[in-house]
């Protein structure tokens, strides 16, 4: 692939004028477009894309100054630069106050400043691009960044609705079994009493009331640990028939924890075994 080329257009009537300026920058790595008036440099930019316009002020029909207004107002990315002489510099300040023309390059001209201006204009050229290329990153990326920040809101506002229900749902869950009819025991896989309800509450084992962050072995028997330790590796569910508990027989139903709590702890369900 060809590396980048400026473009640059030299508008002058004089045919001298456009030889000399070829002969200067030959050695440029420019596409040198020319035209004799300005009415066919407006036809070359048609059909060509320039960065920079350098034309002369007295030219017959239209004037260097009206030509590059067409310029600016056609074009207006394009960098526009008038070559004239001190007689005329009058004639070009408004048009340079009114923005219309870049560069004021004086003729006769030094080749070596010419050279040195057509560089700078051209640069000038390339910082303009690299400005708008990167203020358009910009607005972009802050038009992706809004898209997320609504993304990010909309994924909160989902999140935290789904932890109002799931929070709503947990305390629900927690009123029923507290108010279940038979005494339900939470153990941990270390052997810990991480939950109880109401009816646990009452239980009465080894005359001492079954309370919180105790062991499960300082109130029940060791079959009661064994059981817990084996459905925690099983994962599956077992009972324990007609244990006895402060002279009360239970059915004991160990029940492990799943989904993301599983082999964490096993659920003791107490039921009171009716013995005729």
């Amino acid at each position: 692939m060809k590396d980048y080329r400026h473009t640059v257009l030299c508008v002058d009537d004089e045919v001298n004028i456009l030889r000399s300026l070829k002969r200067l920058l030959r050695k440029e790595d420019y596409r040198l477009l020319t035209a004799s008036s300005g009415e066919q440099g407006l036809e070359i930019l048609k059909e060509n894309a320039v960065n920079l316009v350098i034309s002369d002020q007295r030219m017959p029909g239209m004037s260097g100054t009206e030509f590059l207004a067409r310029v600016k107002e056609e074009y207006p990315d394009i960098i526009r630069a008038i070559l004239s002489g001190y007689t005329e510099v009058d004639a070009i300040m408004d048009s340079i106050n009114r923005g219309h023309i870049y560069k004021f390059l004086l003729k006769p001209w030094n080749d070596q400043n010419l050279i040195l201006d057509i560089r700078q204009a051209l640069e000038h050229c390339d910082l303009i691009q690299s400005n708008r290329f990167l203020n358009q990153k910009i607005l972009e990326q802050n038009r992706e960044l809004k898209k997320l920040n609504e993304n990010l809101e909309k994924l909160i506002q989902e999140r935290t609705e789904e932890l109002r229900i799931q929070n709503h749902a947990l305390k629900l869950a927690r009123a029923v079994l507290q108010d279940l009819p038979m005494p339900i025991i939470g153990v941990s896989a270390e052997g810990m009493i991480a939950l109880i309800n109401h009816e646990a509450e009452s239980l009465s084992a080894n005359g001492k009331s079954i309370e919180l962050g105790r062991n499960l072995d300082d109130y029940f028997a060791d079959k009661v640990q064994e059981d817990v330790l084996a459905v925690l590796e099983n994962k599956t569910p077992r009972i324990l028939e007609n244990y006895q508990l402060s002279d009360i027989t239970y059915d004991i139903s160990f029940t492990p924890l799943s989904a993301r709590f599983e082999g964490k702890g096993v659920i003791l369900t107490l039921k009171k075994v009716n013995i005729r």
